[in-house]
């Protein structure tokens, strides 16, 4: 179908997202000449209230920026604010932590994998009517969410903003006798992880690419989660291959201080949300990013897991960059982050105090944690007293705006190409590709460039 003139695809308001948006395409002669995914939702203002408070509050403060996933914000503020402060939490504290995490990446994967995006793949408008029509998949993964929101509840007191999360550790830690019956829960997990796995597995996933520069943390000898440091794989055009390119490509790292320098935010009119570019260049955060660069890293039995998913095998080097098959990497994500809950419950000795003691000095601290949506970052400077003087969040979302765009670009093109495509058509992809990154909107508004005149 030739189509001539302007024509203008747009949604009002995005479903099966978290938060407010809108996405909106413009073509011309056959071109597409404009692509936005306008974020609506009013700015937070987390950044301007964390200022003034004690140092010890942006663990709590934060977390309440997202009910999906509180423990990422929370495990970034107190790895940016022990890092001002000169403390480092190790041993015991740091697996619970990490254990913390699988917590929410289990749930957080899950609920996106089922309830969000599955439907696309299987012609259901939502969670609802998937329920009716493959009732049994749905059960397994509320289950799943279960076991996730029953590590959040045993480790931080509640499954949505965690409480006992605090500076150098937690207000209290469980006892070998506690997490007993968490690992008997975790056990039967495993099996409806690994059919999830096989479920998704079986989805018909249209042929895509992505050529943008990739963005996640790295860990020695694991597959990073709660810690590492930054590490960037280039686009495939910079070494003369396709977008949808399978092949691993050199890795460069850079410290967690230096990710202001590195990764640059800048408004633009149609978003609430900052955009960012890494050194200038359109980037990627999110589980394609950390399966690409840590892929090699995961246990056994998560490999095995990647193979039986159709994503080849992460020890050769394989990497996915079609977006339409990160409810894949999810999947293989949620079934590592339940093996891993096992692992450290099952290592567990309680340690002799539940935190480590931080002391206040000045100083600006940088924190960096792997949230389900992508790479999240934290910066807090400190007065003498320990006050927050200024704070920094720069969310996953924000980061993967403009990566987001250009799929809807390049998906339009393609398809217009080709000649096929109604409008209905065309925009029900674009929703599609959006779902594809799994956007959390309400992490990623931030207060706007202000300017005022006085006369």
């Amino acid at each position: 179908m030739t189509h001539r003139g302007s024509r203008v695809l747009h949604v009002g308001s995005l479903s099966r997202v978290e938060g407010e948006g809108a996405l909106h395409v413009r073509m011309q002669e056959g071109r597409v000449t404009e692509t936005r995914l306008q974020i609506y939702e009013p700015p937070r203002f987390f950044e301007a209230f964390l200022r003034g408070r004690a140092y010890t509050e942006p663990p709590d403060i934060t977390a309440r920026v997202c009910g999906i996933c509180p423990v990422a914000y929370q495990m970034s503020a107190c790895r940016a604010i022990e890092d001002a402060c000169g403390a480092a939490v190790d041993g015991q504290l740091a697996e619970l932590r990490r254990l913390l995490y699988c917590g929410e990446w289990i749930e957080s994967q899950v609920l996106h994998i089922y309830l969000l995006h599955a439907p696309d793949f299987l012609g259901c408008d939502g969670a609802i009517d998937l329920a009716r029509t493959h009732r049994a998949h749905v059960e397994r993964g509320l289950r799943l969410k279960q076991t996730g929101n029953a590590v959040l509840e045993l480790l931080g007191g509640r499954a949505i903003h965690p409480v006992n999360v605090r500076l150098g550790g937690f207000h209290r830690v469980p006892t070998r006798a506690e997490l007993r019956p968490l690992a008997e829960r975790l056990r039967r997990a495993m099996d409806d992880a690994w059919d999830t796995v096989r479920w998704v597995a079986g989805f018909d996933f249209p042929d895509a690419g992505c050529d943008n520069v990739l963005l996640a943390l790295t860990e020695s000898g694991r597959y990073a989660i709660d810690a590492g440091v930054p590490a960037v794989m280039p686009a495939p055009r910079t070494h003369g291959l396709p977008a949808d390119s399978m092949r691993r490509l050199p890795v460069r790292t850079f410290p967690v201080p230096d990710f202001p320098d590195e990764v640059v935010e800048h408004q633009v009119p149609h978003s609430t949300a900052l955009q960012a570019t890494l050194r200038g260049e359109r980037h990627l955060t999110g589980s394609l990013a950390r399966y690409a660069i840590n892929g090699r890293l995961l246990s056994p039995v998560a490999v095995e897991a990647a193979r039986a998913a159709g994503l080849g095998d992460p020890l050769a080097g394989t990497v996915c960059r079609n977006p339409f098959r990160s409810i894949l990497v999810r999947a293989v994500e949620a079934l590592y982050a339940v093996e891993e809950a096992l692992r450290i419950i099952e290592a567990y000795e309680p340690p002799p105090r539940p935190h480590i003691e931080v002391t206040p000095r000045a100083g600006t601290g940088h924190g960096a944690t792997e949230a389900p949506r992508g790479l999240l970052y934290h910066r807090y400077v400190l007065d003498a007293e320990g006050t927050v003087t200024d704070a920094r969040l720069v969310p996953p979302t924000a980061q993967n705006q403009a990566a987001i765009e250009e799929d809807l670009r390049r998906l339009v093109q393609d398809e217009t190409d080709r000649g096929g495509g109604t409008d209905a058509e065309l925009t029900a992809l674009c929703e599609r590709a959006i779902r594809n990154h799994d956007p959390c909107i309400s992490c990623s508004t931030h207060f706007l460039d202000l300017t005022i005149h006085r006369s």
